[in-house]
């Protein structure tokens, strides 16, 4: 972890595969002290895999008694449907809110067992540290898959946790053995005539040595020897191929072409048990050439015919014997089990399935909107549509908040995915355009019709202009919210009318687009179940739309709070030149806490700080506002920067601040940390302290680049009392001083892994340029060195060129503490504004002067009173004492003689205030000239009815 708590991988001794779930984790903002989980209510208790896995779960148990072990069982979708073991256990998984419906998929608690079985669909075991959560870094987590013996889906997950320290390599084997049971449970729970033809299936494979392919994944039961890998459409035609194959009794033989000239023989074996008649489909490999391509099996190479040629046709040899070996081949696998009949309808239920449980893995990975619409199309293209094309809400990918119920007319919608079964060969969908174009449900023109790139149209809008025409499925899909079948015409499918399935994307009451599936022709069209299963599909993915729509609008929310609390622009002071740069992170990682701002301060001096508050979102930006206004406030009070941290880490620390929290709560700026520095333009020296924060960089005039070292005292809420202390450094005039947060020096992602130092150096290097070169190039240069992709944490840069101020502007005297100095103080002013061309502001900064040596004298102490003018765009009047005490201005009864006299500073100056050094204190009074003539001096009346009582 770094200072801000953030989760870094470590470096060595962890496997690939965590460290880029560790990265996709945090992506997608998961804390590594936990997230909520979202929990399902309705698990059905009844359902297909608990039935099947409770009495093998119960042995689990029972093989582990007496170990603090814990065994949770996860459906396809990561959701925990069963759990038990050590109640100890248990409780800890209570706390992590790993709860019965709980899902622990990595989109929400990151690298976990579960998650990366079902992402990799093999056994896994995640070891202490490789946990992504903190919570569960002193277990190991051993996982495996829960397969379907017919075909190979993963049907689930079954974890054992264990505390690392009592963690043995067996306990894997127990749990892989353990989760074969319940995929044979899963069987023993099928119908009884399905079991039998099973059953009658291994029996052969016994004897003849065969394996089984897997169709979810492409790999092999141990069985069989290696095969060569499937693609999704390939494992498709399979399948469609061995239903076909089931359910005609007169053909016995297949071929099916694949990639790369190879070709795969499907072979159909007749099966009886009892009243149960089917078949079997085992699948061999070659190459096309009559070459066994699947290895050689034990009872040789199979040579099947060239994929050019017709398929064999004509009856299966019958064996002598239910289960014989007498037609079966030691180098093919099992493809498929079924009755004629009932096969195809169990077959695609099955596959109809599968998609629905790979959708449940696949589908809301990130929490942007157009990768999981493109998410959902590639699941569905081939197996389920020929084309996919997706529809959102314009709104909804602004992360507007929509009205429950249908888009109203005049909506526009924008394609977000489209995916052609011939993906990268078509020139985009046939309905009104290509990914990210606005189209329209309302015109004439039809889903073929006009919508060009960026064009808003109106949906169902009374003048019929463009897009989709009321009455189309598109428009009624929309408008009822539920799917709809329909012929409609689709051009990258080829010219006529193909099979449409529009699909709502609705999440509760709001509908955010529609999802379009495509078959090509008329000869398939979609039917009830297929409606069914679209719809799921949708929900899920409305489910995961709706998601990254709340985190996009979260995240506007919080760029556009950052922004409002952040510096629109810095301001213009003499003291120095300055330019800054903000980079936000990238849209997953959310909004920072870094900031940073210039405060004009009297005596022409200028407060440059920065900071940084750990974590992303509203909850960073708003702890960062807090801070600047506390340290905009502290400023005010003219407070050394040691103090002012000081102040800042009392704020923070304090666990009953009602601006931190509730009693007891810690402060969310805890661990902020802050670089404060003020710059003098008169005496060319910078004051800087710091709390945890980066040091400074400085370029002075003829270079080289170096960092200052400013003491380091800890980060804020950490410090105790007053821990801070500040260093003067002298800057000569145009000297370049750069203050930075800490992301402007990580490792960026356009280089490789670099050492602290080489950064540095990188930095100071692009610091490094001409005297006189534009600041705003400058910050452009440091950016482009440091940060050639973008950053990888919030990044702030603030510059400032340092300016002196001219001797000639300056005045300074010291004068004896005695009341005969007044006099003399005025008339030092009198000639120095004579000198200055100032004379129409002799008579109030006269008045002023006299006022303020007045008090320094009378309330001063003993020590002399030092009187300084200060000549810029203002003319400022400084007055010195050795006294701690603060003035105050009253106003003053009508009886009294004094009491006046700070009413008049205030009257005839701008601005006034006091500031305090180490030894005393400094009251300060600041006046503009005014444009073109004088104004006429006050007379005595007038200076007379300032003080009338009211009535």
């Amino acid at each position: 972890m770094d200072d801000h708590g953030e989760q870094r991988p470590p470096g060595a001794g962890v496997r690939p595969e965590i460290l880029a779930s560790w990265r996709r984790s945090e992506s997608l903002g998961i804390g590594a002290e936990g997230a909520p989980l979202p929990v399902e209510g309705d698990l059905d208790p009844e359902s297909r895999l608990i039935r099947a896995a409770a009495p093998v779960l119960d042995q689990l148990c029972e093989r582990f008694a007496g170990l603090p072990v814990t065994v949770a069982l996860a459906d396809a979708r990561a959701t925990l449907v069963d759990r038990r073991g050590d109640p100890a256990g248990l409780e800890l998984m209570d706390a992590a809110s790993l709860v019965p419906g709980a899902n622990v998929d990595e989109r929400f608690m990151g690298t976990s067992s579960v998650s990366m079985v079902l992402s990799t669909r093999a056994p896994f075991v995640v070891v202490g540290h490789e946990h992504f959560l903190h919570s569960l870094k002193e277990l190991t987590c051993m996982a495996a898959p829960v397969r379907d013996p017919v075909g190979g889906t993963v049907q689930g997950a079954v974890n054992l946790s264990v505390p690392k320290d009592l963690a043995e390599p067996g306990m894997a084997l127990v749990l892989q053995a353990a989760t074969e049971r319940i995929g044979a449970r899963l069987l023993e729970l099928s119908t009884a005539r399905e079991r039998g033809l099973m059953r009658s299936f291994l029996r052969a494979r016994e004897r003849g040595g065969h394996g089984r392919l897997h169709l979810g994944s492409g790999e092999l039961a141990p069985y069989g020897t290696a095969a060569p890998p499937l693609a999704p459409d390939e494992r498709l035609a399979l399948l469609e191929s061995a239903i076909d194959l089931i359910g005609s009794p007169a053909t016995a033989l297949a071929e099916v072409p694949l990639a790369g000239g190879r070709v795969a023989t499907l072979r159909r074996q007749e099966l009886r048990h009892g009243e149960a008649e089917g078949a079997a489909v085992e699948v061999s490999f070659g190459d096309g050439r009559g070459e066994g391509g699947g290895g050689s099996g034990r009872g040789g190479a199979s040579h099947p015919p060239p994929a050019g040629d017709t398929p064999r046709t004509g009856p299966a040899p019958e064996p002598e014997e239910p289960g014989g070996s007498g037609g079966h081949r030691s180098d093919a696998w099992l493809l498929l089990v079924g009755e004629q009949g009932v096969g195809r309808l169990a077959a695609e239920a099955r596959g109809r399935l599968s998609l629905l449980n790979e959708a449940g893995v696949r589908v809301g990975t990130t929490l942007d909107m157009r990768r999981t619409a493109e998410e959902l199309a590639e699941i569905a293209v081939p197996r389920f549509a020929d084309l996919v094309v997706v529809d959102l809400v314009a709104g909804a990918l602004e992360g507007e908040d929509l009205p429950a119920g249908p888009p109203a007319p005049g909506t526009a919608l924008r394609r977000v995915a489209a995916r052609p079964d011939n993906a990268g060969g078509a020139d985009g969908p046939g309905e009104a355009g290509g990914a990210g174009e606005a189209i329209a449900t309302g015109g004439p023109g039809g889903p073929g019709g006009p919508g060009g790139p960026g064009e808003a149209i109106a949906t169902g809008g009374p003048d019929g202009a463009g897009g989709w025409p009321p009455g189309s499925p598109q428009a009624r899909c929309l408008a009822t919210g539920r799917p709809v079948t329909d012929l409609v015409d689709a051009g990258p499918l080829g010219p006529g009318q193909h099979a449409y399935l529009g699909a709502p994307l609705r999440a509760g009451d709001t509908v955010l687009g529609v999802a379009g599936f495509h078959r090509r022709g008329r000869h398939r069209p979609y039917e009830q179940d297929d409606l069914v299963l679209a719809g799921e599909l949708a929900a899920r993915t409305a489910i995961a739309l709706d998601n990254a729509r709340r985190h996009h609008g979260e995240h506007r929310a919080s760029l556009a709070l950052q922004r409002s609390l952040l510096p629109r622009a810095t301001p213009r002071v003499s003291a120095a030149g300055l330019a800054h740069r903000y980079l936000p992170a990238d849209a997953h990682a959310g909004v920072g806490g870094d900031w940073f701002d210039a405060i004009p301060l009297s005596g022409m001096r200028i407060a440059l700080v920065v900071g940084d508050v750990a974590g992303q979102g509203v909850q960073a930006a708003a702890t960062m506002g807090r801070l600047r206004t506390a340290v905009r406030t502290l400023a005010a009070m003219d407070l050394p920067p040691e103090e002012v941290l000081g102040h800042l880490d009392d704020l923070v620390g304090r666990g009953d601040d009602p601006l931190g929290g509730p009693a007891g709560e810690m402060d969310p700026a805890t661990g902020a940390t802050c670089l404060y520095a003020v710059y003098d333009p008169v005496t060319c020296h910078c004051t800087a302290a710091r709390a945890g924060h980066p040091p400074p960089a400085l370029l002075p005039p003829g270079g080289p680049a170096r960092l200052l070292d400013p003491p380091a005292g800890p980060p804020l809420g950490l410090g105790g009392l007053h821990p801070y202390e500040s260093a003067v450094f002298a800057l000569p005039e145009g000297s370049l001083l750069a203050l930075y947060t800490d992301g402007l020096l990580k490792e960026a992602r356009g280089f490789g892994r670099t050492d602290p130092e080489a950064r540095v150096d990188r930095f100071l290097r692009a610091l490094d340029g001409p005297p006189d070169a534009p600041l705003e190039g400058v910050c452009d240069r440091v950016t482009a060195a440091l940060l050639p992709d973008g950053p990888r944490d919030d990044v702030a840069l603030l510059l400032a060129r340092t300016r002196a101020l001219p001797e000639d502007r300056v005045a300074a005297w010291e004068l004896p503490s005695d009341p005969s100095m007044v006099a003399r103080a005025r008339e030092l002013t009198h000639r120095q504004l004579v000198e200055w061309d100032l004379t129409e502001l002799d008579f109030s900064t006269g008045l002023v002067v006299s006022e303020l040596v007045t008090n320094a004298i009378r309330y001063g102490g003993d020590g002399p009173v030092c009187l300084r003018l200060l000549r810029d765009g203002a003319l400022i009047c400084e007055v010195s004492d050795r006294s701690n005490t603060s003035p105050r201005i009253r106003r003053a009864a009508t009886t009294e003689e004094g009491g006046r006299g700070l009413f008049l500073v205030a009257r005839f100056t701008r601005s006034w205030g006091a500031r305090f050094m180490p030894q005393g204190k400094t009251v300060w009074a600041e006046q503009v000239p005014p444009r073109g003539r004088g104004a006429p001096e006050p007379d005595e009346e007038t200076l007379l009815a300032m003080f009338d009582d009211p009535g």
